[in-house]
């Protein structure tokens, strides 16, 4: 809440001098106060533009005011500070989102052959003889069906698994590893999530994962790209809770 109170008094500092302002030059910045309250200034115009597509410059001062002078409010003050941090949350997100929009598109715009590759294998993937297709588009096959039980979203379970690119690029194996992974079956990539709670433990499933069910437009690093499609087998050994 610091750094809004900061803020909340650059605002009225901003608002104040756009009331009255008078032309400067340099020949006003003759100490070192001077510059400095200068410099202050021009780093509020940024925070400013940074923070605010619009703002009621009357109800600011209203309110500003109307605490200085103990007068009555129109909000309560608890309500207040939850308004002003929710606004800032939703512009957080807001931005995000921008962000978010921007690299994504940037990312389609380099991977698009990628992208298109992978679209065109799981299109003809999706017609060979065994491939299961759900709803959300993910593809199996069953390798070896198990009698044991299957997993929920919440549950943790140790596998065994080898992870390849469409061109058949190993990027991570536990199987090479020699050793299997643990982990929850709701924090890992969608496609895992779904195609793991198919599963009985003691089967192995050969899971053909789209690039939405995977990693998306989001860079991982290593050989993985963008839009890339994935394809695991999997072996669930154990629900361990």
């Amino acid at each position: 809440m610091k750094a809004i109170k900061l803020l909340s008094i650059v605002l009225v500092a901003t608002i104040f001098v756009s009331c009255n302002k008078k032309a400067v030059t340099k020949d006003a910045l003759k100490t070192e106060i001077d510059s400095v309250s200068y410099a202050i200034g021009m780093d509020v115009g940024r925070n400013v533009q940074m923070s605010f597509d619009e703002i009621n410059n009357d109800l600011f001062m209203e309110g500003y005011l109307n605490t200085l002078d103990s007068a009555d409010v129109l909000i309560d003050k608890t309500l207040a500070q939850g308004l002003v941090k929710s606004y800032f949350q939703k512009n957080r997100e807001k931005i995000m989102k921008k962000q978010q929009e921007a690299a994504a598109r940037k990312a389609e715009a380099e991977h698009a052959e990628g992208k298109l590759a992978s679209e065109t294998f799981l299109e003809e993937n999706s017609t060979k003889e065994g491939v299961e297709t759900t709803a959300s588009g993910l593809q199996y096959i069953v390798l070896k069906e198990g009698e044991g039980e299957k997993p929920t979203a919440t549950s943790r379970v140790k596998v065994h698994y080898h992870g390849t690119l469409i061109d058949g690029t190993v990027f991570d194996s536990s199987v090479d590893r020699g050793e299997p992974s643990t982990f929850g079956v709701g924090q890992v990539i969608k496609g895992w999530t779904e195609g793991l709670q198919l599963m009985n433990v003691g089967s192995k499933y050969k899971f053909f994962i789209p690039q939405d069910l995977a990693y998306g437009a989001t860079p991982r690093g290593g050989k993985i790209k963008p839009f890339d499609a994935l394809i695991f087998e999997v072996e669930l050994l154990e629900i361990e809770e």
